[in-house]
């Protein structure tokens, strides 16, 4: 429909100034009758575009509503045990630095035993 609007307007054009140049009044009259009729077709244009903008937010928010629905994924949560096992494992460095620093000292204690 733009295209017709658009065509009817370029003889509209071509219409209106055959019409001053050559001062006939016929060829004035098909120039505003395709002006109206281009107008006309721009305005029904525009408000089936309106419509269908309207239907496709219709559907766009129907979609969005059941793909909410159907994208849903219920995540478990984590168990208390689990984090005091990750709490745990990641503990167990800093524990074996405590076991190695104590073997440290009572080999070194040892050490002062024997020379006394």
């Amino acid at each position: 429909m733009l295209i017709i609007a658009l065509v009817l307007a370029l003889i509209g054009l071509v219409a209106l100034v055959f019409a001053v140049v050559t001062s006939n009044e016929l060829v004035a009259w098909v120039c505003i009758g395709a002006s109206v009729l281009g107008v006309v077709l721009l305005i029904v244009d525009a408000i089936r575009e309106r419509q269908q903008r309207g239907v496709g937010a219709d559907d766009a928010a129907q979609d969005d509503a059941a793909g909410d629905e159907d994208s849903y994924v219920d995540y478990p949560e984590e168990d208390s045990d689990e984090g005091e096992d990750a709490d745990k494992d990641a503990g167990e460095p800093a524990e074996d630095a405590d076991a190695a620093e104590e073997a440290a000292v009572s080999a070194e204690a040892h050490r002062d035993d024997k020379t006394n």
